[in-house]
């Protein structure tokens, strides 16, 4: 890595490290206050909010940065604005008809959960157009520390589920908050009112992010939607919970420093001279991700269910059966996860989508074939057995990627 990008991703890691600290701190506790069924609830309807949430914007958000003018910068932050609050008013609807199915009051809270999640991301990529670090990191430990202290307490209060919604809704329009700041060029009220033809124009200009990426994120959460509800139908709430639980914790490291890192590869990659440079620093990237994925795939491996016992309580040792059949899944997606920037950097969201189909078709040929054979367990091991051709094969690709267009090169 540049040592532009490793400082850039050093600050943003601090204010990861603190922010994922308090979540990995308080996990023993919050799997005493609440039980298996109640953090199978909440992942369920979290993960619909999630896979709302991401496709919110319609993935305009992600083209930020590379918009030069402070104006164009406005009318593309105006129209992430309007289509945030348009998907959150439908997702009001959606909230109704999820009542008056299954008969819970927990899906009212789906509108509130679309607005902070979607609002976090797209705020988030408009501080990375401005390298505004340190304030990307501050708004990181709102949103991840705070939600966890959030959800402690509301535990301790015995709210159920609805204390692990309420808590990182409350957080994410906190950080939310803090990311709005500078406003656009014109302020927030001038912002709003661009006119509706100015906002067509800006949409056509980005039109692959929504035609591209959009269906590309939505299909990417929606593996983990799906999977929750499989798993749910196939073995109840609990073992959603377990499913839910192991991969919150085993996947906290790509989000810790993948997020980071890809927060600083991304406006890296666009200031690159040349492809040769631009592929250089995928490759070291990939590298230094691969040094650290190994021993967090071993560790899984060799003490996974002991390690979970030991931290979260015996009632939640299934969830550490689970975190030794998906070592080898999550050390893989470790190295994935920061990488998901390197295809929009290089204006290849065509070949990322059609990728992404496959391996959507991967998982649930892993995860169903795993669930049939060998239970819950069996689950895991498929999927990380799955899943290993799908990785390699995308690592190779960006490694010796050589069509990089022109223009996404400085």
């Amino acid at each position: 890595m540049t040592s532009r990008l490793m400082r850039a991703t050093l600050t943003l890691l601090t204010g990861s490290v603190l922010a994922h600290a308090l979540p990995l701190l308080l996990g023993p506790l919050l799997s005493r206050l609440y039980t298996p069924g109640d953090f199978g609830q909440y992942a369920l309807l979290w993960a619909v909010a999630t896979n709302l949430a991401v496709v919110a914007c319609a993935r305009y958000e992600f083209a930020l940065p590379l918009e030069k003018s402070a104006r164009g910068a406005a009318l593309l932050m105006a129209l992430c604005a309007r289509l945030l609050l348009a998907v959150t008013a439908a997702c009001a609807l959606l909230a109704l008809v999820l009542h008056l199915w299954h008969g819970t009051a927990l899906a009212w809270w789906l509108p509130a959960g679309v607005l902070a999640i979607g609002a976090t991301q797209w705020l988030t990529l408009w501080a990375t157009r401005s390298q505004r670090f340190a304030l990307l990191s501050a708004a990181r430990l709102v949103q991840q520390g705070g939600g966890a202290v959030l959800q402690a307490l509301l535990g301790l209060l015995k709210m159920g589920p609805m204390g692990l919604l309420v808590g990182p809704i409350v957080a994410g329009l906190g950080a939310a908050w803090l990311l709005a700041r500078p406003a656009p060029q014109g302020g927030w009220r001038r912002m709003l009112r661009q006119p509706l033809r100015r906002l067509k124009a800006m949409a056509a200009r980005h039109r692959d992010f929504p035609l591209y990426n959009t269906p590309h994120a939505f299909i990417g959460a929606l593996q983990d939607t799906l999977a929750l509800l499989l798993i749910a139908a196939w073995a109840g709430n609990a073992a959603a919970g377990f499913w839910a639980l192991a991969l919150r914790y085993l996947k906290a490291p790509a989000t810790l420093l993948g997020g980071a890192l890809a927060q600083a590869l991304y406006p890296q990659l666009l200031r690159a001279h040349s492809g040769a440079e631009a592929r250089t620093l995928v490759r070291r990237t990939m590298l230094a991700l691969a040094l650290l994925a190994a021993p967090l795939a071993a560790v899984l491996l060799l003490w996974g269910p002991d390690l979970f016992t030991w931290i979260f309580g015996a009632q939640w040792s299934d969830a550490g059966t689970l975190a030794r059949g998906l070592g080898l899944y999550i050390g893989l997606h470790f190295i994935a996860s920061p990488l998901s920037v390197v295809t929009l950097a290089w204006r290849a969201q065509p070949w990322a989508l059609r990728l992404a189909l496959v391996g959507q078709v991967v998982f649930f040929i892993g995860l169903a074939a795993g669930l049939h054979w060998g239970g819950i367990a069996g689950a895991a091991w498929g999927v990380s057995a799955a899943m290993a051709a799908y990785f390699l094969y995308y690592f190779q690709a960006l490694a010796f990627w050589r069509d990089i267009p022109h223009e996404s090169l400085a």
